[in-house]
């Protein structure tokens, strides 16, 4: 069965030799579901690794929009529609110079399983483009919206496809492709979620990825019987995920001592206030400002083109975007004392830095346990808009705590089972492949 995976694992590498994190991830994902692999040759038979790891549609297309001056831009969109076995697809749509295929197949993929583990009925799927939102207008903004949606609604849909935001699709983008989406179609639908609360979205949407990180990093700390209460924590990213997180853990009573951005890294000592974080939220989400702007405002340190992961802290959060920590980061956090790593961002460790946090055995929460709470408040806005209702933010963040807290006991149990206890990565990755290969063999050879 190992020498199955590994012909696998090398066909990933033939049929898409130019997308290095598409195969991180299908590598990390194929070798840590080896134990169930073995014992049920069932997969094997319906040879569902081959299938498992070839998206079911691949769209790709021209955006073309006029910026403020008169002059025409040409972008290219993208959607990846992984897999549909559980339910209609689900996964955000990204706005960023980095978009290609390689990184949207990657969190396509990561996607599917995610959405497995929150035991709503979803497929899992990503898209976005190249085009970045930072520097322009809210007009130039919005007629690029409108532009991608004009080839994005053909292939999506309440029970087909519903996207949701990422890095660089907010609110506001969300708003803009949701208005051309209706123009088009002349449906008031539930075809995106993050939408505002007013017309359609769920209380708690934005705060849910970051929640359900703290959620899931609490009941790690459980099973070592700490809490979060007067924690030294680091943060990276300033963004909605790295914000919310940042927000739950002041309410527990940790003290969170950096933020960060492309640009660079605030180090306070003093630890970030409420106060300090309503600023920063301001700054970030309203001004579109630089983090390093936090340093003129309070005493606190900055270090240029530096990620957080020289700072000395119990627990780590990475919560900026894929692959921000390296092995020698790993290595300096550990040299550091930490002995919490929850992953807020998608894979935002390298496959050798989360190898070395397995060796040393220290709570390790992987993306796609630990931040499914932005997906799982997603599919709660999706029933809300079925049945025409509006819950309380004390429903949905009861629901979120609910579900985070069933991850990670699932996590747990599987990883036991297949004799890697307290290996949370294992125990994702089998618990989730095992969701949505199962569905996929009794659907038949579709």
């Amino acid at each position: 069965m190992l020498s199955y995976i590994k012909q696998i694992i090398q066909l990933a590498k033939q049929k898409n030799p130019h997308q290095p994190e598409f195969l991180q991830t299908v590598k990390e994902i194929l070798e840590s579901i080896k134990p169930v692999i073995n014992q049920n040759s069932k997969y094997f038979k319906a040879n569902i690794l081959e299938r498992i790891i070839e998206p079911e549609r691949q769209i790709i297309f021209r955006v073309p929009w006029s910026d403020d001056k008169g002059n025409i831009k040409v972008n290219r969109g993208f959607r990846v529609q992984f897999n549909s076995a559980l339910g209609p697809y689900k996964g955000g749509l990204r706005f960023h110079p980095s978009v290609n295929l390689s990184i949207l197949k990657f969190l396509a993929f990561e996607q599917t399983f995610k959405n497995a583990l929150t035991g709503l009925p979803l497929g899992g799927a990503k898209g976005g483009s190249d085009f970045d939102p930072k520097g322009k207008s809210d007009l130039e903004i919005m007629r690029f919206c409108q532009s991608f949606m004009l080839e994005l609604f053909r292939h999506i849909g309440s029970d087909t496809d519903v996207p949701a935001g990422d890095i660089g699709v907010g609110g506001r983008e969300i708003g803009y492709l949701f208005g051309q989406y209706k123009r088009i179609q002349n449906n008031f639908t539930g075809v995106l979620t993050g939408k505002a609360v007013n017309w359609g979205g769920s209380l708690m949407r934005p705060e849910a990825t970051g929640y359900g990180s703290v959620y899931f990093a609490q009941e790690m700390l459980k099973t070592i019987n700490k809490s979060l209460e007067q924690k030294i924590c680091i943060v990276s990213g300033s963004g909605n995920v790295a914000q919310h997180t940042v927000e739950k853990l002041i309410e527990l009573g940790a003290k969170v001592i950096t933020m960060s951005d492309s640009h660079g890294t605030i180090f306070d000592k003093h630890g970030i206030s409420k106060e300090k974080l309503l600023w920063i939220k301001e700054l970030k989400n309203i001004h579109r400002g630089r983090i390093k702007d936090y340093t003129e405002k309070f005493k606190a340190e900055y270090f240029e083109n530096k990620k957080p992961w020289n700072i000395p802290c119990d627990c780590a959060f990475p919560s900026a975007t894929q692959n921000e920590i390296s092995i020698k980061d790993a290595k300096n956090l550990l040299k550091n004392k930490c002995y919490l790593v929850n992953e807020g961002a998608n894979m935002p460790c390298d496959s050798e830095a989360v190898k070395l946090f397995l060796e040393k055995k220290i709570l390790f929460g992987p993306a796609k346990a630990a931040n499914a709470g932005g997906v799982a408040v997603s599919g709660m806005e999706m029933s809300q808009n079925s049945m025409r209702l509006k819950w309380t933010a004390k429903e949905v963040d009861k629901k979120l705590k609910e579900i985070m807290i069933a991850i990670h006991k699932n996590c747990l149990a599987t990883a036991e089972q297949y004799n890697a206890k307290g290996n949370l990565v294992a125990g994702a990755n089998i618990a989730g492949f095992k969701k949505v290969a199962d569905a996929m063999i009794e659907q038949g050879i579709v």
